[in-house]
């Protein structure tokens, strides 16, 4: 009676195991279906595309910000070689449509902007045309 009783409380575990077996078998086919190819395609396309991005951001930005960064190096020299050809900033001619004040700025003297540069930027309160 005790080999009876041991078979059956150990039934459930074996045919659970049986019927998963059963099911892998049934569930995984030979042949491929359309699903799978076009899973399998996708994936191949992914890595297609994901390496043509490494080649493209290894071998073609890098030099491509090189040129950009020395464009806008020339162009920065060439903007203050034009600079200097112009009169002082005293001498400028002051529109009246340049520099309007209703009120002060709460800070410094109250004329100059946040972004006040004295290399470029000149306010004469009196010198308005």
């Amino acid at each position: 009676m005790f080999p009876q009783r041991q078979l059956l409380r150990a039934a459930p575990r074996f045919s659970a195991q049986l019927r998963a077996q059963a099911q892998r078998r049934l569930a995984s086919t030979e042949t491929e279906n359309s699903f799978v190819r076009e899973r399998r395609h996708v994936k191949e396309h992914a890595k297609a595309t994901a390496e043509l991005w490494r080649k493209i951001s290894l071998y073609a930005v890098p030099p491509a910000m090189i040129l950009a960064g020395i464009n806008a190096y020339n162009l920065w020299n060439e903007h203050w070689e034009h600079w200097s050809h112009l009169p002082p900033l005293e001498e400028r001619v002051e529109y009246p449509y340049q520099n309007i004040r209703t009120r002060n700025f709460p800070w410094g003297d109250g004329d100059k902007t946040l972004f006040w540069n004295e290399k470029v930027n000149y306010h004469n309160k009196d010198k308005a045309t």
